[in-house]
């Protein structure tokens, strides 16, 4: 006894053709005095028909917790390797340099070597602040953009220029095509 796996309209992976395509129509094969049809096969539109081994489902993509909302990227202080060389004077925070901590275990994140914050320690300071706080950004520029959308009306001129930047680094941070970035600059 055969149930079907696939449904009308469904997407499907056709592996003897080796490409996507759309079941057309379900067959069940019945069988008289039986409840079940014996078998079921599947036109999808390519000359024959295929049965479910053959075919595979489209898989859905599962949503990711958005970052902005489930991180909190804080700068933590790590202490030099060498203790009894306090550095440089000059350097804001001597004895130590700035580590942007990305989750709760203090272990992924943003590191710089010693040498390089030797070379710039105020450059580094200012990038690891600015770091830490890339998610608040990111918050604000997101409230932005879907003010901008819920109320066009009541949105001044300026600020509505301003919504269509935040949308196109926000485009750039997700990695959305080339094409779509495109079609945001024109839109300016």
């Amino acid at each position: 006894m055969a149930k079907a796996v696939f449904h009308k309209g469904q997407r499907v992976y056709v592996r003897p053709v080796g490409t996507w395509a759309t079941v057309e129509q379900v067959k069940p094969q019945w069988v008289k005095g039986v409840e079940e049809p014996l078998r079921v096969t599947y036109d999808a539109g390519l000359g024959r028909e295929f049965q479910a081994h053959e075919l595979a489902a489209e898989e859905k993509e599962v949503q990711k917790p958005d970052l902005i909302e489930t991180e909190n990227w804080r700068v933590l202080r790590a202490t030099n390797r060498k203790v009894g060389d306090m550095r440089d004077a000059s350097h804001p925070y001597p004895g130590s340099y700035p580590v942007v901590v990305t989750d709760e275990k203090d272990w992924g994140g943003w590191r710089v070597p010693v040498a390089e914050y030797d070379r710039e320690p105020t450059r580094i300071e200012h990038q690891a602040r600015v770091f830490a706080n890339a998610l608040r950004l990111m918050r604000v520029t997101r409230e932005l953009i879907e003010f901008a959308q819920d109320f066009p009306q009541e949105t001044p001129p300026q600020l509505q220029e301003l919504a269509q930047q935040a949308e196109m680094v926000m485009a750039a941070i997700y990695h959305e095509p080339a094409a779509q970035i495109e079609q945001a600059q024109h839109a300016l």
